[in-house]
């Protein structure tokens, strides 16, 4: 996936903040890393986003091959019982991504959610065998969605 930088000065932050918004605006963003450089009267922000290609709300595919923009209703597709795992899924996905000032689907979308319920996943193995699940993603948040599932199958 591409990336883009981006360096906001902390002094005058509103016109590279137009940038990297129209930035965000204009592409399918799936992860945004963040830090803070402090320099004094330099300081700024340095951000570094994983992005992938294409408009959002185009249709287009946006470089995930087989994936369409329709919506699923995750109610229809789930077992009442996965349901109920997939909720809390996305509750901590919720979570997880407030904290990192994130997009949810950053951390995991709602197709890679509902495959961990339905697979059983329950090793970081079987969470990279799901599509768009890499090495990163696993070592970042594997864990905490492990324990979620060991818990919820108990």
């Amino acid at each position: 996936m591409p990336l883009k930088f981006f360096h906001i000065s902390s002094r005058d932050s509103a016109p590279m903040e137009a940038e990297l918004n129209s930035f965000i605006s204009r592409h399918r963003i799936v992860t945004i890393e963040r830090r803070f450089v402090e320099q004094g009267m330099d300081s700024f922000w340095a951000l570094c986003v994983d992005f992938l290609h294409g408009e959002p709300g185009t249709g287009a595919t946006h470089g995930a091959p087989g994936r369409s923009e329709r919506k699923v209703d995750y109610k229809e597709v789930l077992k009442p019982e996965e349901f109920e795992v997939f909720s809390k899924l996305r509750d901590l996905r919720k979570q997880i991504a407030d904290k990192e000032a994130v997009p949810v689907y950053a951390v995991f979308t709602n197709e890679q959610l509902a495959a961990m319920v339905q697979t059983q996943a329950d090793s970081k193995t079987k969470l990279k065998a799901i599509d768009g699940v890499g090495e990163a993603r696993c070592e970042k948040y594997g864990e905490a969605f492990l324990a979620l599932l060991r818990t919820l199958s108990a």
